[in-house]
């Protein structure tokens, strides 16, 4: 059975490996070598410990964390979209982005936007997100990336 629940500050290490695995097997030939080390590198510890305290969700199947996903009021941003590679095309990165989607309209928020890495642009277009030019992101730890910035108006 799956389900989404709360993050909490002691899920850290387990939504950091998720987001490591699912960017070693998706993102291959989206960007270099290189660029996938760096952006896997470091641990929890050193700031993804802090994501926990926003609204940070786990997907669970049988309560075993397999999927993250991430909504940034601040920004009125979804992020941090991982699925490990094992349940990948499950339909469990969209369930992630629905739930996340339906927290931000109930919290008042007219649009939600995102920065797609290449590799999942069409993946955010297939959930009704739109955006076309490419962009890079700046990371906080200093890495650059190329992306999509998408945009999604949540209709009430």
């Amino acid at each position: 059975m799956f389900e989404i629940r709360r993050a909490k500050p002691s899920d850290a290490q387990t939504a950091f490996e998720i987001r490591l695995q699912a960017i070693r097997h998706q993102c291959i030939g989206a960007y270099t070598k290189e660029q996938m080390l760096a952006w896997t590198a470091g641990a929890a510890k050193d700031g993804y410990d802090v994501l926990m305290e926003k609204y940070f969700y786990l997907g669970c199947i049988e309560g075993e964390p397999v999927a993250t996903g991430m909504l940034d009021l601040e920004n009125s941003e979804i992020g941090a979209i991982f699925v490990l590679p094992g349940f990948m095309q499950r339909g469990i990165g969209l369930k992630i982005v629905t739930h996340l989607e339906g927290l931000a309209r109930g919290l008042g928020l007219k649009e939600v936007n995102l920065d797609a890495t290449l590799n999942a642009s069409d993946f955010y277009r297939r959930c009704g997100y739109v955006g076309e030019e490419p962009a890079i992101y700046h990371s906080p730890s200093g890495l650059q990336l190329a992306c999509v910035p998408m945009v999604k108006g949540l209709l009430i």
